[in-house]
């Protein structure tokens, strides 16, 4: 989902089965309706946020739940498999594109440890430029950290293509 120019969004996490009624916000679970299919439902629904709202400690309103169906359908119709491709895709993508934006003279990872789509360059004082000569492209860069630095974010909606002609306007920038 997109960020919605700060609007709402959601998250997922994991708990143990003591901590659930802790949660904040909605809980979808799986079950089956009574034609035997697979069915998503909101769950542990004796919520505070229902039965206590002034001492709540949290609320939901609608868009946070349509974002949350949202990902649901999208998460149910790659199903496990494809989770795990996408997950793949991402992995592959962003390391293909961290290791050739590395091969560039002048950049460097801010960390060589494992990553999964999300890493952090070193480009010392050409950050804002590089990312106004993709602006300028119509590529939406990284996030500009500093002035040194850029935290770039690959999805599996990138193609080896768009990348390379991503490193491509940054080696025209650094060349310059």
């Amino acid at each position: 989902l997109p960020m919605a120019f700060g609007g709402p969004y959601l998250g997922f996490m994991s708990c143990t089965e003591k901590m659930m009624r802790k949660l904040p916000g909605r809980i979808v679970g799986e079950t089956v309706d009574h034609d035997g299919r697979r069915a998503f439902v909101l769950t542990l629904q004796a919520r505070e946020q229902h039965i206590r709202r002034e001492r709540a400690s949290s609320n939901i309103c609608s868009n946070q739940a349509l974002c949350a169906l949202t990902a649901t359908i999208y998460l149910t119709s790659l199903g496990k498999e494809g989770f795990r491709e996408v997950a793949k895709a991402c992995v592959s993508l962003s390391h293909y594109f961290a290791s050739q934006l590395q091969k560039l003279e002048g950049v460097e990872l801010q960390n060589k440890g494992e990553f999964f789509h999300e890493f952090v360059t070193i480009i010392p004082e050409r950050s804002e430029e590089i990312l106004r000569a993709l602006a300028k492209n119509k590529i939406l860069g990284g996030l500009k950290l500093d002035s040194d630095r850029i935290l770039w974010c690959v999805t599996e909606t990138a193609t080896k293509e768009s990348l390379d002609n991503v490193i491509d306007i940054v080696r025209g920038v650094l060349c310059y």
